[in-house]
Formats: structure tokens, C-alpha cells, sequence
């Protein structure tokens, strides 16, 4: 994926960023393979930004810290949930896989101030989506989905070959799209909020093509 340019990034920027890099590395070193992933969708997230007129910086330091909770067990982070008084409408224990990115999103900003708000709602929608997407939590979306640790399904395939082809919203609608799909096809649960958010997308695609 070749971006239209590179970063400019100051020496504030570049300060952080190695500064919260060398955190994830710590805070995940024990899981090699989710640290890899976190690393590459640092830099898939800021080539898509470059390619799609998104802040690369706050996509880079988003992709960082994406999946800082998933440093935790999966009864932790439900635990941690519950702390936090984070309600989906069901069991948490349904939705296990989706709440680390509510977590961190919640807990992260008191350790890194310094970041905006808008890194925070991006890793926050990272699993679940939205019916309002900023471009920025399209573009962690998409890196997320297509980074190139992840292997080479025919979906995701067709998502990386689109990149700079088509619109940020057509590639993260059609990577949401592929997530559901991928969860369809496993019979795994589909949490309802993500039903509600498609058919909410779906009927805005729709009225915009009138």
C-alpha cells in the first residue's frame, strides 16, 4: 500500500510517538504476535491516512494503542467493563471480543493527555463500528481489518486492492460488511448494536445514491 506522501511529522510528534510505541512494547511484550499486529497497524493506519487526507499522526498513535487491553485475560477485560460501567444492552460475556477497545478508550486518556479526543472515539469503534464514522475511525477501521500480518482471505484481499481506488467510505463499508460476514460465517454471536448499525449505514448509502 504506497501512500501519497510521507509524514511530516515534529519532533513533539515523533517524541510521542516513540514514546508510546516503547510503552506497547512493554505492555504487550508478552504477546508477541498482538504487538506485531499493533505495530503494523500503526503504520497501515498512517499510510491509509497519507493516501486519504487523514491526520497520519493521530492515526499512527491510534493504531498503537488500539488493542493495549488486550494485554488482559478475557475475564479481565469483561471485569474491567463492568468497573467502568460499560453497557451493551447484553451480557458482557457475549461481547467479550469487542470490548477491549471501550476499555482502553476509556482508561487510556488519563495516560496520555496529551492525545485528543478523536484518538480515543476511533480505538473506541474499532470492533464495534458506528453509525457515524469520522475518517479517522474509518481509517483505523480499515488498517485494523487489512494490515499486512493479517492473511490474505479473498475479502481482504479485495479491501487492500481498493485502497486509493475507491472512497474511505466505500473500503470501510465494505471491510464492516466483510466482519459481519466473517462472523455469519463461523456462527459465531453477532451482537445486536452491530445490526442497528448497518441497516443504519445501509439506509444512508442508499438515500445518498438518490
Amino acid at each position: 500500500m504506497a501512500g501519497k506522501n510521507k509524514p511530516n511529522y515534529t519532533d513533539e510528534q515523533l517524541c510521542t510517538i516513540a514514546g508510546i510505541e516503547a510503552d506497547v512494547k512493554e505492555h504487550l511484550a508478552a504477546k508477541p504476535h498482538r504487538l506485531g499486529h499493533s505495530l503494523s497497524v500503526a503504520q497501515c493506519a498512517e499510510k491509509l491516512a497519507l493516501a486519504y487526507g487523514v491526520d497520519p499522526y493521530l492515526a499512527h498513535v491510534a493504531g498503537l494503542l488500539h488493542d493495549w487491553d488486550k494485554a488482559l485475560s478475557k475475564e479481565q477485560v469483561i471485569e474491567r467493563a463492568r468497573e467502568l460501567g460499560i453497557d451493551l444492552g447484553v451480557d458482557l460475556r457475549l461481547v467479550q471480543p469487542l470490548l477491549h477497545g471501550i476499555v482502553a478508550a476509556r482508561e487510556l486518556p488519563s495516560r496520555y493527555p496529551d492525545l485528543p479526543p478523536e484518538v480515543w472515539h476511533a480505538i473506541s469503534v474499532h470492533t464495534t463500528a458506528a453509525p457515524e464514522m469520522s475518517p479517522l475511525d474509518e481509517v483505523l477501521f480499515v488498517a485494523d481489518g487489512i494490515e499486512p500480518m493479517r492473511p490474505d482471505t479473498p475479502g481482504i484481499h479485495s479491501v487492500r486492492k481498493k485502497v486509493g481506488e475507491v472512497s474511505l467510505d466505500d473500503l470501510f463499508w465494505e471491510s464492516f460488511v466483510g466482519g459481519i460476514v466473517y462472523v455469519l460465517d463461523g456462527s459465531r454471536y453477532l451482537w445486536p448494536g452491530t445490526i442497528d448499525t448497518y441497516n443504519k449505514i445501509a439506509q444512508r448509502r442508499s438515500h445518498q445514491g438518490e
